[in-house]
C-alpha cells in the first residue's frame, strides 16, 4: 500500500493531566477534526469527574467520541476498545473530519497502531474461573500458577496488576498457548498498516506536572469527586473491573468506608495521580517510537503542534 493512499490519523499522546485534551480541542479546531478516546477509564460513564471527562460545552462545540459509552460493571479491553474505536474513525472520515485519538492508556495506543493479536475468545466460564481463584488465592499465589502456564507472563507483570495476570492465565488455559507467543504470531504476520500516523507526545518537566496534578485533584472534589465514588460504591461493582479501579477511586472509598479522614484520602488519591503519570511517562517513553515530543503546556505547544500537523497532512 502506498503512503499516498493511507489515510492520516493523528495520536495526542501523554500522561494525566499533561494538556492533552486542549491541545486536541484546538488542533480539532484548526483542521476540522473530531476525538476519539483512547483513555480506558473515559469510557465509563459513571467516571465524569475523576476521569475528568470532556465538558459539555466542548463536545457540543468538536463531535467526541467513545467518551462514556459504557457501563462501569463492564470490562473495556484493548481489543473491545479497537473495535469501537476503528467503528468511530471510519464514521469521521465518513464526515470529511480529520480523527484525533487522544488519551493515555498505552495498550491501546499500541493496538490502534500496530494491530493486536488475534487470541480466540475465552469462553466466560474459564475467565470467570480464573477471577475467583486469584480473589481466592491472592496475587502472589495467583502469579505462581500463572507461571506454571505462562512463566513468561508472569515474569512480565506486575504482581498488584490483577487484570492482566487474569488475562493471561484465562488465555493460557483456555488455548494452550501463552499470551506472549499469541503476540509473536501476530507480529510475524504484520502488514501494512491502512492507515498513517502522527504522533504528538505531551512530556512536561515533572515537577510542573506534579503541581498541576494536585491542582486538578483538589478542582475535582470541589466539583463532586466524593460524591461520584460514592455513587459508584453503591453498584457493589466487583473490584478487580477496571472502573472500580481508576486512579483515585480506592482513596475515596476508603475514607467513605470510614477508614481514613478526608485529608488523608486526598494526600492518598494526589499521590497515586502522581505515580500513575509517572508509569504513563515511561511507557510511551519506552513504547512509542517516532514521536514529536512536547517538553511546553498550552499555547507553545499548540504552535508547535499545529505546525507538525499542517506538515504532516501536506505530505
Amino acid at each position: 500500500m502506498s503512503r499516498e493512499s493511507r489515510k492520516p490519523i493523528v495520536v495526542v499522546a501523554g500522561p494525566t493531566g499533561s494538556g492533552k485534551s486542549a491541545l486536541a480541542l484546538a488542533l480539532a479546531g484548526r483542521f476540522r477534526g473530531a476525538i476519539v478516546n483512547a483513555d480506558s477509564q473515559q469510557v465509563y460513564r459513571e467516571l465524569s469527574v475523576l476521569t475528568q471527562r470532556p465538558l459539555p460545552a466542548d463536545e457540543a462545540r468538536i463531535p467526541h467520541f467513545l467518551y462514556g459509552v459504557l457501563p462501569a460493571a463492564e470490562r473495556c479491553s484493548a481489543g473491545r476498545w479497537l473495535g469501537l474505536a476503528l467503528a468511530a474513525v471510519a464514521q469521521i472520515r465518513d464526515e470529511g473530519r480529520l480523527p484525533l485519538v487522544v488519551g493515555g492508556t498505552g495498550l491501546y495506543l499500541k493496538a490502534l497502531m500496530e494491530g493486536i493479536a488475534e487470541i480466540p475468545p475465552v469462553p466466560p466460564e474459564t475467565a470467570a474461573a480464573a477471577r475467583e481463584m486469584r480473589a481466592r488465592i491472592g496475587n502472589a499465589a495467583f502469579r505462581a500458577e500463572l507461571a506454571r502456564l505462562d512463566p513468561e507472563s508472569a515474569a512480565r507483570i506486575a504482581e498488584k496488576d490483577s487484570q492482566r495476570l487474569v488475562r493471561a492465565y484465562a488465555v493460557a488455559r483456555a488455548t494452550g498457548v501463552a499470551l506472549g507467543e499469541w503476540h509473536r504470531r501476530e507480529r510475524g504476520r504484520a502488514r501494512a498498516r491502512p492507515d498513517r500516523f502522527l504522533v504528538l507526545a505531551l512530556d512536561p518537566p515533572r515537577d510542573d506536572l506534579d503541581r498541576r496534578l494536585d491542582a486538578r485533584f483538589d478542582a475535582m472534589m470541589d466539583a463532586g469527586a466524593l460524591a461520584e465514588a460514592r455513587a459508584l460504591a453503591a453498584l457493589g461493582l466487583d473490584p478487580t473491573l477496571p472502573a472500580a479501579k481508576a486512579v483515585g477511586v480506592r482513596e475515596l472509598l476508603e475514607h467513605l468506608g470510614g477508614r481514613t479522614t478526608l485529608d488523608e484520602a486526598t494526600a492518598g488519591a494526589k499521590r497515586a495521580t502522581r505515580q500513575f503519570a509517572k508509569r504513563q511517562r515511561t511507557w510511551l517513553r519506552n513504547q512509542v517510537s517516532g514521536a514529536r515530543t512536547f517538553k511546553t503546556f498550552g499555547e507553545g505547544a499548540v504552535a508547535e503542534a499545529e505546525r507538525e500537523v499542517a506538515a504532516f497532512l501536506a505530505e
